[in-house]
């Protein structure tokens, strides 16, 4: 077992999800004017970083509370209307916190008085959230932390390798049979790099 990195600090925060736009003032609208988030910058581009290759793209990026951002790419040439189906909240959903109940109800109000269709609340007993999405499909949530918060992930984190081991054991193999065990005893990204001229770096 190799010792770890003194230069090594933890990994502290998200500076920044990026996710495609179908279009740059249409997701600028809804989440400055409707979410409140500041629009930070937006940078025009001609080149894919990193590699050279022409592909002219404006990036968002929006900045929440926190110091932190969420991103966006508004990337015509590349994009299919198809990348705007609403997505399954269990490939990506994006979570965002308030602090009570009280103001995520407000935010609800809000969220529905500009058109759009939100759910909830549902009480998941370390938090309560409502849920709607975006016009780019992608699922939203605004969350705030139950009193018994705290109390909840503390006693789940006592169990949690134990529940991956039995659900390992559980859904293995139906994993291989759809996957291949390679796959899944993989410890690396297991996906073959990308060619030069599609590599993009951010």
């Amino acid at each position: 077992m190799s010792k770890p990195d003194a230069t090594l600090t933890p990994l502290g925060n998200i500076h920044h999800l990026a996710l495609r736009c179908r279009d740059a003032e249409q997701t600028r609208w809804f989440y400055e004017d409707v979410l409140g988030l500041k629009l930070s910058a937006a940078l025009s581009l001609e080149q894919a970083p990193g590699t050279g290759q022409d592909r002219p793209f404006l990036h968002l990026f929006l900045a929440l509370g926190d110091g932190n951002y969420i991103a966006f790419f508004d990337d015509p040439t590349q994009a299919r209307p198809e990348h705007f189906d609403l997505k399954d909240s269990y490939d990506i959903h994006i979570a965002f916190e308030t602090d009570s109940r009280e103001s995520m109800l407000a935010w609800k109000d809000k969220i529905a008085a500009a058109g759009d269709f939100i759910f909830g609340p549902i009480d998941h007993d370390f938090v309560e959230s409502v849920y709607f999405y975006d016009p780019n499909g992608y699922a939203l949530e605004i969350t705030h932390k139950t009193a018994n918060h705290d109390t909840v992930l503390r006693d789940e984190e006592r169990s949690a390798r134990e529940h991956i081991a039995a659900w390992t054991t559980r859904t293995r193999a139906q994993k291989v049979e759809i996957f291949g065990a390679s796959a899944i005893d993989a410890r690396c990204s297991a996906l073959p790099a990308p060619s030069a001229s599609k590599k993009t770096r951010k």
